[in-house]
């Protein structure tokens, strides 16, 4: 099997979507990528992977780039700092994508696949029907040339697919679990290139690890599966393919993998409640047991340039690490303790107290108190991090708990996706009110509720707007756990 050189210099990457806010998991997996790069003199590469464009999120880029700024993370190649190797936006290099999927039709590892996505839906629906698992029944592989010039020259759409062999099995190195060996006949014919020319992450990312020069592929567990198109792709187009480590998923307390409705998963929360960045980054050093647990005398505090020094990757556990908040919360602590009287001071001032956040809600409540003594009353959820509200003041009067925290569910997912401004938050929260025949005072009365724990506020949307998104959905996501836990203790 063919591998980088050894002599080959590191270069290793992340390539987060913008899609939304920057994940825990982009700084835990880009944390190891930069370690590793850091050890070995190597590169350490940040490339974004925005081809989704139906989940494009505009501001989730700029987003990205302060998160893991903040972190203490930097990366030597980017779009923001450039380099040898760009463009690093994958929405910038779609014709190198075509002209690969065209190298692939032309050597026969690839196929134009014109079946309509109704005619997949069908298909697929057939399939689970008779209990089998769902994937492309090969319809266009082995259509003739004269029928496939016949459909190019009516202008129909099509897709490029990956010929994977129907017969014989792919096998990798994984670097942490050996050789690992996929029969073809659980390897589906993946699509490459969309219809609308952009690629899928399988063309781009093994088209741009190749030219970026990646020696190292250190991802997630969960593109496992995914490896063997990619080593397929490799020998596809000739390519040595790079080594692979994949990482074991952050786990909940309950071993299920760490999602936004057990755990805040957006890296921008923990920066808007008063998490370290030095804390998160040790928590994060903590995952997988790379580090060895006699560093500073087992305290299990250090510093990323001492997780440089000592992480050791053939050391990392495959069980899947337990993303403790408890724990992190602790560490959180034992950094500020540790912290001189003027240095918490400064801390408290910038991230709670900032002049900033003071001046926004000042603007809301200069109309709307009589004296200056008022303002902490009417603020306090501002400053507070737990606010679970009494049935009293949360419950409709002519509503149910139960079909006020289904709407209130409801409010939490319209609030994810809706853009973080008044008229889009506006707009949606109505919208769903009409759907659910819910008023505009019970649904947002609700809302205010919940997110402030008193029924008198400053402005609802106004109020949120300040508050940023990440600890607004953090705190309806708490209230409904917090609800979820009454209910089944009365039971």
């Amino acid at each position: 099997m063919t591998t980088p050189a050894e002599t080959a210099p590191i270069r290793v990457r992340i390539a987060p979507s913008p899609t939304g806010d920057p994940h825990v998991g982009t700084a835990y997996i880009g944390l190891l990528n930069y370690i590793y790069a850091r050890q070995r003199g190597g590169k350490f590469i940040l490339r974004i992977e925005d081809t989704d464009r139906t989940r494009f999120v505009a501001s989730s880029e700029q987003m990205i780039f302060d998160a893991l700024r903040w972190t203490g993370l930097t990366w030597d190649e980017g779009p923001d700092v450039g380099g040898p190797h760009g463009p690093y936006r994958q929405s910038e290099r779609t014709e190198i994508y075509r002209q690969h999927a065209d190298q692939l039709l032309a050597n026969g590892t690839a196929y134009r696949c014109f079946c309509t996505a109704e005619e997949l839906d069908a298909v697929r629906k057939q399939q689970l029907a008779a209990k089998l698992p769902p994937r492309y029944p090969g319809t266009c592989r082995y259509l003739t040339q004269e029928q496939i010039a016949a459909n190019l020259a009516s202008g129909k759409p099509f897709t490029v697919r990956l010929a994977v062999p129907t017969s014989g099995s792919t096998t990798f190195r994984d670097e942490l679990r050996g050789n690992i060996t996929f029969d073809h006949s659980n390897v589906d014919d993946q699509v490459l290139l969309k219809s609308d020319g952009f690629p899928t992450y399988h063309l781009a990312n093994v088209v741009d690890d190749h030219l970026m020069e990646i020696t190292d592929v250190i991802r997630a567990e969960e593109w496992i599966s995914s490896t063997p198109k990619h080593v397929l792709l490799y020998k596809a187009f000739g390519w040595t393919e790079p080594r692979f480590w994949h990482m074991p998923l952050l786990r909940n307390i309950d071993k299920s993998k760490i999602s936004k409705r057990k755990n805040p998963v957006s890296l921008v929360y923990y920066r808007e409640s008063g998490y370290l960045p030095e804390a998160l980054i040790n928590f994060l050093g903590l995952m997988g047991g790379g580090m060895p647990a006699d560093i500073n005398n087992g305290t299990e505090k250090f510093t990323l340039a001492e997780m440089i020094e000592h992480f050791v990757f053939t050391n990392i556990r495959l069980g899947g690490p337990v993303f403790d908040l408890t724990k992190l919360k602790w560490l959180n602590g034992e950094y500020l303790r540790a912290m001189t009287p003027d240095a918490f001071f400064s801390a408290v001032r910038t991230r709670v107290f900032g002049d900033d956040y003071i001046r926004q809600i000042s603007s809301l409540m200069q109309t709307r108190i009589e004296t200056l003594s008022q303002f902490g009353d009417l603020t306090s959820f501002f400053f507070r991090d737990d606010v679970i509200p009494a049935s009293e003041v949360f419950l409709p009067k002519k509503r149910t708990l139960e079909e006020t925290l289904a709407f209130s569910a409801d409010q939490l997912a319209a609030l994810e996706a809706s853009d973080w401004g008044h008229d889009a938050m506006e707009s949606a929260l109505k919208k769903l009110g009409e759907e659910k025949s819910w008023s505009v005072k019970e649904n947002f009365m609700l809302l205010r509720a919940i997110v402030t724990g008193s029924t008198m506020s400053p402005p609802l949307l106004e109020s949120l707007i300040i508050f940023g998104k990440a600890r607004t959905l953090d705190r309806i996501r708490r209230f409904l756990e917090a609800q979820k836990k009454l209910t089944s203790s009365k039971k």
